[in-house]
Parts: structure tokens; sequence; C-alpha cells
């Protein structure tokens, strides 16, 4: 069903389809009866025995208690537009952002782009987001809606520079972006891992992360005194096309500076191996790719970083998750969490519940 639906779609803009289908589900979440349809349709499965389900899929990492280990990566929900309704669909957490302190643009349209023959995306989209306090203010009043007692979908706020801040001051915008969501999210993820935000990968090198994320941590220690709530847990997203010094660099430092995860990883500016022609790929031009290409490279650094930090930092596996193998292959290499994001385009809003659902009934907390 949901193959034919997404043949229709792709005969459309990727961006403008995208912003479509969210309202759409948003209509559909707005209506009681939908809404429970939803969350019936997509509710993962748990295995019965004889005394009641035996698989849980719940599992604590970094001090949160995630519901499950599948969640929505940064850049589907910028703008933290689409909570209840990524609820509904039964992520167990969701990212959003990434934020910048100021609202900007992003880059000029079109700068979203689908590989059907390869199951991938190429974007350039360039932190396009509504601003640190517009979001922040979104984020209060969807908490404020909250029932208590309702489960809790775990939200991540990924957090940037904006694209005219230097690299010399970027560590301000940083600054600013955890200040104005500290209360608001669960998590952060420190991005300096985008191919979009011109030089923002040279943040990536060891002294320049030092600054950021040291700051981080210091401003953390200092807002939990003030409002006496938990720290929030700290995470760095890196490029899958870092060198094996680089990683080793960022395993160093996490390790050194106690840092609470890494996201493993981000797009690509590699086009090896792609079916997609090589005329198609040139009228597309620059960009971060996405799905089924990434799947290689990425379980070979989650297997990496998990082997040479002895699984000491929880890691959150990202890129090339399309299929519920491609979710356990993440699992087996080393990874705590799993995010998914092109493989949402390409398999449609089940995709949580069939990941879930193929999950070992030994899967559990390590």
């Amino acid at each position: 069903m949901y193959k034919l639906l997404r043949s229709v779609l792709f005969f459309f803009p990727a961006e403008g389809v995208h912003h479509f289908s969210m309202q759409c589900l948003k209509w559909l979440c707005g209506l009681g009866l939908t809404r429970r349809l939803v969350e019936w349709a997509s509710k993962p499965e748990e295995s019965a025995g004889p005394h009641g389900p035996e698989k849980t899929l719940s599992r604590e990492v970094f001090g949160l208690v995630f519901p499950n280990p599948v969640g929505l990566g940064a850049g589907f929900d910028k703008n933290a537009l689409y909570l209840r309704e990524l609820s509904a669909l039964g992520f167990g957490f969701v990212e959003i952002g990434t934020v910048t302190p100021v609202g900007q643009e992003g880059n000029p349209k079109p700068r979203l782009f689908r590989l059907p023959e390869d199951q991938g995306l190429i974007n350039r989209m360039g932190f396009n987001n509504d601003g640190a306090d517009v979001i922040a203010s979104r984020l209060r009043a969807w908490r404020t809606k909250q029932k208590a007692g309702a489960a809790k979908l775990i939200v991540g706020g990924n957090i940037g520079k904006n694209k005219l801040t230097s690299n010399e001051e970027a560590w301000k915008d940083y600054e600013t972006c955890f200040r104005a969501l500290h209360q608001w999210v669960d998590y952060f993820v420190v991005n300096v891992s985008s191919p979009n935000t011109p030089g923002l990968r040279q943040l990536q090198e060891k002294e320049a992360l030092r600054r950021i994320l040291t700051r981080l941590q210091q401003v953390n220690a200092e807002l939990t005194a003030e409002s006496g709530a938990a720290p929030r847990p700290l995470l760095l997203k890196i490029a899958p096309d870092l060198n094996q010094q680089q990683l080793d660099d960022v395993i160093a430092l996490a390790l050194e500076i106690r840092l609470d995860g890494l996201v493993a990883t981000n797009t690509t500016i590699g086009r090896e191996g792609l079916l997609t022609s090589k005329e198609r790929l040139e009228a597309i031009g620059a960009g971060g790719l996405s799905g089924a290409p990434l799947r290689e490279r990425a379980t070979e650094v989650v297997r990496y970083l998990a082997t040479n930090t002895g699984g000491r930092i929880p890691i959150i596996a990202s890129g090339g998750i399309i299929t519920a193998e491609d979710a356990r292959e993440k699992l087996d290499a080393g990874a705590s969490l799993v995010q998914v994001w092109t493989g949402f385009i390409y398999e449609g809003p089940f995709i949580v519940g069939r990941i879930c659902k193929s999950l070992p009934s030994s899967f559990h907390q390590d």
C-alpha cells in the first residue's frame, strides 16, 4: 500500500512532499479516533509468553529510559512541529534540529533529492530552522500539554552554528542553543559534521572540539546547579568521512572529557558505487548523501568506535538503516540505539514497528 503511494509522491519535489505528508499526518492525529488507529497500527509487537510479554523493548542509555531503541534522526523535524505525530508512529525518541541561535532559511531550493535506484537521498539543506528561542517556546508548549502518566517520548536537541558565524566564534553559538533548549530537551547532540555549512567540518578537529564540548559541560553543570534538574547528556555527531587518525582523536577526546555518547554517522560527501547516473549526480550537485549507500561505512564506524572505547561510550547508530536487518546490524556492531531518516522515506510510516518486531526476545539492556 505504501509503495503504491510512494510511487505517486515521488513524482513531486522531495521537500514539498515531506511537508505535505507531515501536515496530513498532523491532521489525522488531530482527531482522537484516527490518532488511536495510527498508534495501534504503529505499535511494536512484543512476544507473548504464558505470563505476559517476554520481550521488553525499553532500555536505559546515558541515564535516560528509552521506550524502544528506534529513533528519528535530526533534520526530519527540525522545528519540533510534529512530536505528537512522531510519537504516534512509535518512535522511541526524536532528535529535533539542527537548531541554530538565529533562525535562517538555509540553502536555496531545490536542496533535497531522491536517488530511488540507490534508496538514497542527497540534501544540502543548510541548517534551515526557526531559531533557538522559537523552538524552545514550541517545546515548552508541547511539554505542558503532555498528560501525566503518558509514555514519555525522549527528545534530543541537535545544535549547530549559524552560517555567518566564524569558526572562532562557533562555541558561542553552541552555548546559546544549549542554554535556550536546556530545560526542554532530554539530551544534546553537537553537530559539527554536516557538509552543508561552509567550514563546519573543520570543527571536528580535536582542539576545536575540545573548546566547544568542555564549555558546554561547564554550562551544563551551571544550569543543573541552578535548576536542581538532572544534567543533560552531551553527545557528539561525527561524519562517516573521518579517517582512522581523526576517529582516534574523537575517541581520545570523548574518553578524556567523559562525553556521554556519540552519534555515528552524519551524511557523506562520497559518491562511490552508486547506481544513479553520473549525469544525474552532476545535475544534483553538492550535498550530503544518506540512505542505503551509507550503510556499510556507517556500520564500520560504529564497530570501530565501540571496539576502541571498550563499550564505555554509548553510540547512537545512524546511516543506511532501511530495513530491520540494517538496524540489527548496527546493534550487533555495538550501538545502543538506532536512528532512521532516509529509511522512513523509502519504507514508510510503520518502519519503527517492523524494526522492533524483528528484535530478538533476548533484546535487553546490556
